[in-house]
């Protein structure tokens, strides 16, 4: 049996919980074939010893991509190649998010305390300094623009919430907002960049996921966390990242990081009602073990990937089939473009080539 949530968004008090069971097939009529749609993967590039977490295709030539060790890097074009940034005065720096809007103009995030973000106008030769903060127990975990104009960083808790702030000026300036109040335990993780989804224009509509010893999701217009199912009540357990498919639709990844091949709970699908319900289902055939992060090619294909390998799904994330043990952090597709790149250990870097892309 499959079980379906319902919670609703708005209630004052805890959410509501209400079960629907629909029966499924205990196995799919229909088998899904990935090697049938021309996936696999295609190593770009080795940047050598370190971690790349944050990873920002604008388009089909250029690539920002960072990580630990004050890595960074840059391609803007296929020719040229990826080349490291030094930025100077935060060599020992982990940047785990790196938003960027052409070949010229980017911002960075480095985590901890002072978690700071850093703005570039020509390409890495100089940075700026847009955000800083040195509160105690400060930690920033995702970066994400609507535009290159309205963008959002959220972090850690900070005296029982999350910290949230936002940029209304290309990242020039933040302005902190009112974050929600979460439970004990509860915090976000810094995997790949992808606890933020579903950004429109100026910030509306913006979802975030947390994990932990609660994992909910919040809805930038309510305060109030809706429980996840099945993930949550450890540690190392919960959310990772989310990836919106369609108008208030989407789908959630993550796992336990120490079972890295366990897929029970890691992969929850969601739809928001009309009626500020939302609706969670589980995958018939879920993606390998501990993914940390997800993206949407179009309106029925997705890839995951995470230290358990690389997954894609056909059907909107009902079923998952598996295409390499490669351990990647992050996937990401470009904002203009086909490309798909992942990145992970050791400056890791490979293109996810499949059908689509093979008929330009």
């Amino acid at each position: 049996m499959e079980s379906d949530y319902y919670f609703h968004v708005n209630s004052k008090t805890s959410p509501v919980l209400f079960f629907r069971f629909v029966p499924i097939l205990l196995l799919s009529l229909l088998v899904f074939n990935p090697s049938a749609q021309s996936v696999f993967l295609q190593k770009v590039d080795s940047l050598g010893k370190t971690s790349i977490r944050g990873l920002c295709v604008v388009d089909d030539q250029v690539i920002w991509c960072s990580g630990s060790k004050g890595f960074v890097a840059l391609r803007t074009s296929v020719a040229s190649g990826f080349k490291p940034i030094k930025v100077n005065g935060y060599e020992h720096r982990d940047f785990r998010a790196v938003e960027a809007f052409d070949n010229k103009t980017a911002i960075i995030m480095a985590v901890g305390e002072p978690a700071i973000l850093l703005k570039t106008v020509d390409a890495g030769i100089h940075w700026k300094k847009v955000f800083e903060d040195s509160t105690k127990g400060m930690f920033l975990d995702a970066l994400r623009f609507s535009d290159t104009q309205n963008g959002t960083v959220i972090g850690d808790p900070i005296d029982g919430s999350f910290f949230v702030a936002q940029t209304h000026d290309g990242g020039e300036t933040w302005l902190r907002q009112t974050g929600a109040t979460c439970n004990t335990g509860e915090a976000l993780f810094a995997a790949s960049n992808g606890n933020i989804g579903g950004m429109e224009a100026r910030n509306k509509n913006w979802y975030f996921i947390s994990g932990g010893m609660a994992s909910k999701l919040y809805a930038n217009a309510s305060l109030l966390g809706i429980p996840i199912p099945s993930m949550g009540g450890k540690a190392s357990k919960g959310a990772n990242a989310m990836a919106m498919l369609g108008n208030r639709k989407g789908i959630i990844v993550g796992g336990d990081f120490d079972s890295a091949y366990n897929s029970f709970g890691n992969t929850i699908l969601f739809k928001i009602n009309g009626n500020d319900s939302v609706l969670f289902s589980q995958p018939r055939i879920p993606p390998l073990g501990y993914k940390s992060s997800v993206i949407s090619i179009d309106k029925r294909s997705l890839v995951a990937c995470g230290t358990s390998g690389v997954d894609v799904s056909f059907d909107k994330g009902m079923h998952w089939s598996h295409i390499s043990d490669e351990s990647y952090h992050v996937v990401r597709k470009a904002r203009k473009g086909a490309t798909i790149l992942l990145a992970g250990s050791n400056g890791r870097l490979a293109e996810l080539l499949w059908h689509p892309k093979q008929q330009k």
